[in-house]
């Protein structure tokens, strides 16, 4: 091993390295991709209908939406979102401390500010402000999967290799199967116990995952009726909206004098969505979780799957 390495993330920009951080390197190069897996996959998922902006950039849209509204969390930490996809870091953390500020108890907006700083950092790993956002994120939520990643990246960069694997196992048998940051997960315990050479293989196969279940969307949700598909096809398209519309606040107002059917929050989110309506989506979220607050781990892993915040 050399005496210096290189971090290189998904922008190709690099930095020089001790080899103290080496493991930690590979890390941030490789499963930060896999923590961006809790947002959009493009700020194309913004919609310009919900930012009323029909003809404009999406970005720009959001970005005049945040500023509209200062004390809305939701709103910057979707631009936030939108502003990491593009790989605009600096941006991205500064959007997020202002979803932080206008709503400090979400664990969310922290562990992605924390990680917007890593990501933002030209020749630290581990930027102090960074942990400090871990660090909050994990008092508020210490199932939040990204901060306990990133807590256990700092481990792993103060020498304690096989204390930092031991999370990352634990971190693994909380994670659903199928979870998007499964596999990056799975190949940053490989690559660091290869490295340390610390044997990794039979822990791997020895950890035991939740069992997987039928997604809460797919749970007896009372969703359109053959009729009803039967209808849209035969309508132009702009009524085929309309009556997507209808059926989407049809269910709204069941949710909200049957505000206990949590596949029906779920239903509701994945609609907004796909209606282009983030900011409904996340007000959804919200109430869903304050109606049923002993299922808001699996709400919000839901909500996560939609790229709802």
């Amino acid at each position: 091993m050399t005496d210096e390495t290189t971090k290189t993330t998904d922008l190709g920009k690099t930095t020089n390295l001790g080899k103290w951080a080496l493991a930690a390197a590979l890390v941030v190069a490789g499963v930060a991709v896999g923590m961006k897996l809790y947002r959009p996959a493009t700020p194309a998922n913004v919609s310009t209908a919900a930012v009323g902006a029909a003809d404009a950039d999406p970005l720009e849209a959001l970005r005049a939406k945040a500023e509209q509204s200062p004390g809305d969390g939701a709103v910057w930490q979707a631009l936030g979102d939108a502003y990491f996809a593009r790989g605009m870091f600096v941006d991205a953390a500064t959007a997020f401390e202002r979803a932080t500020q206008a709503a400090p108890g979400t664990a969310l907006g922290w562990s992605s500010l924390g990680e917007a700083r890593v990501m933002a950092s030209e020749h630290d790993p581990m930027p102090a402000p960074a942990l400090a956002a871990f660090q909050r994120a994990a008092a508020l939520d210490a199932k939040d999967p990204r901060a306990r990643y990133f807590l256990a990246v700092q481990r792993d960069l103060t020498g304690d290799h096989a204390g930092a694997i031991a999370d990352w196992l634990a971190l693994l048998a909380d994670t659903p199967p199928g979870a998007p940051w499964e596999s990056d997960l799975r190949r940053t315990i490989e690559q660091v116990g290869k490295i340390n050479k610390i044997a990794v293989a039979e822990k791997l196969a020895a950890v035991r995952q939740p069992a997987p279940s039928a997604p809460l969307a797919t749970r007896a949700i009372a969703g359109p009726s053959p009729e009803d598909l039967r209808a849209a096809t035969a309508i132009p398209p702009s009524e085929q909206r309309e009556m997507a519309e209808a059926m989407v606040a049809r269910l709204d107002a069941r949710l909200q004098s049957q505000p206990k059917d949590v596949a029906g929050w779920v239903m509701l989110m994945r609609s907004r969505v796909n209606l282009g309506q983030p900011d409904k989506a996340s007000a959804a979220l919200r109430q869903a979780i304050a109606a049923n607050p002993a299922q808001a781990e699996e709400l919000r892993q839901q909500a996560g799957v939609l790229g709802v915040r």
